[in-house]
């Protein structure tokens, strides 16, 4: 055994520090990319530069809307790979003292598939609870398999809500379905 391991920090999952805006902007425009059908991603992207992104990172980090507003980020090889939010529900059908919400939640894509997105899912629910809310909610694209499909796997629901969201105009919209599940200590997901 040594006294200095090869990775010293261990992944892990902690509040964000307003210092990893600039990683935190990278990894979500890189999420967009990937996640997104081209046109939408192409708006999106041309819509804010990097730095625009990283400075309301920063104001939400340092300055969060809300006192209930998190950021979460993953940690892995001592390096940022993913990051969350967390914050109250703001659906118009939403018990703002019970209902939570993920509202972003990405891991950078090398770094998928090695427990990041777990700790990432389980400390969201975690912060949520300790923010005093018994449910979570989280919006997915309805064409994204691979998350839905990895939030369903840990216990999550559809509730059969579902809205389109886009550009004022029109001419980008994103069909989403909501997830849900209940974050209390006793609640059992499967059965929401």
């Amino acid at each position: 055994m040594t006294d200095h391991p090869e990775h010293p920090i261990a992944d892990s999952v902690r509040l964000a520090l307003a210092g990893e805006a600039d990683g935190i902007a990278a990894i979500q425009r890189r999420s967009w990319g990937e996640r997104l059908p081209a046109e939408a991603a192409e708006q999106l992207l041309a819509g804010s530069s990097l730095e625009e992104m990283a400075e309301l990172w920063r104001q939400a980090i340092n300055r969060p809307p809300e006192a209930r507003f998190r950021v979460l980020v993953a940690i892995g090889d001592e390096q940022l790979v993913g990051f969350a939010t967390t914050t109250p529900s703001l659906d118009g059908d939403a018990d703002l003292q019970a209902d939570g919400a993920i509202d972003e939640f990405v891991i950078d894509r090398p770094a998928q598939r090695r427990g990041h997105g777990s700790r990432l899912l389980n400390a969201c629910a975690d912060t949520l609870r300790a923010d005093g809310f018994r449910r979570a909610r989280y919006w997915v694209s309805s064409t994204d398999d691979i998350t839905r499909g990895f939030f369903t796997g840990a216990g999550w629901a559809p509730d059969s809500a579902h809205r389109e969201i886009g550009t004022e105009d029109g001419s980008l919209r994103l069909k989403q379905v909501r997830l849900h599940t209940d974050i209390t200590e006793s609640g059992d997901p499967t059965t929401n």
